[in-house]
């Protein structure tokens, strides 16, 4: 969402949005958040730039078992705290994923999933998505990770108020 990230990735205390902000603590929040939902995640230091990353996991769905590298990029980055802007880390994970490291050479190479990346974000835009992940019901969104219960209260807010609306 942040194509102006360098390649080299920009440590989190430099980023405006963590100004002033306890990252310790925030990270801690998120660490519980993501034990409670069965996931693994790791302290991380610095954000990437993913456009390479997401690129890829057009083509993964493409793929017979391309759902393995959306698994893979997630634990990579946040989890094992790894620069998934660089094209060397993307090519081990598919390759450790089973998948085809020339195939998926060429696309990063050729940038055969760029329209597609486009596309898809040209209409997070249009939605005023500017982060992600990006939960949207009816009128409504949250940006974030969220708990269960957030999601399900947000959705049945959206569609109570929805119903509210057709009695009018």
């Amino acid at each position: 969402m942040h194509p102006d990230t360098p390649t080299e990735g920009v440590a989190l205390t430099e980023l405006n949005r963590y100004q002033g902000v306890d990252l310790r603590a925030r990270q801690a929040d998120m660490k519980v958040r993501m034990d409670k939902a069965g996931l693994p995640y790791g302290e991380r230091t610095h954000t990437y730039n993913s456009r390479l990353a997401q690129e890829l996991s057009k083509w993964a769905d493409t793929q017979k078992n391309g759902e393995l590298l959306h698994y893979a990029i997630y634990e990579a980055y946040f989890v094992d705290r790894k620069n998934i802007g660089q094209k060397n880390i993307l090519l081990d994970l598919v390759e450790s994923n089973g998948l085809s490291y020339e195939n998926a050479k060429v696309v990063l190479e050729q940038r055969s999933f760029k329209a597609s990346v486009d596309e898809d974000w040209r209409k997070s835009h249009a939605l005023g998505i500017t982060g992600v992940p990006t939960f949207i019901a009816g009128e409504y969104s949250l940006i974030g990770a969220q708990e269960y219960e957030t999601l399900a209260q947000l959705i049945e807010y959206a569609t109570t108020d929805a119903a509210k609306n057709d009695r009018v």
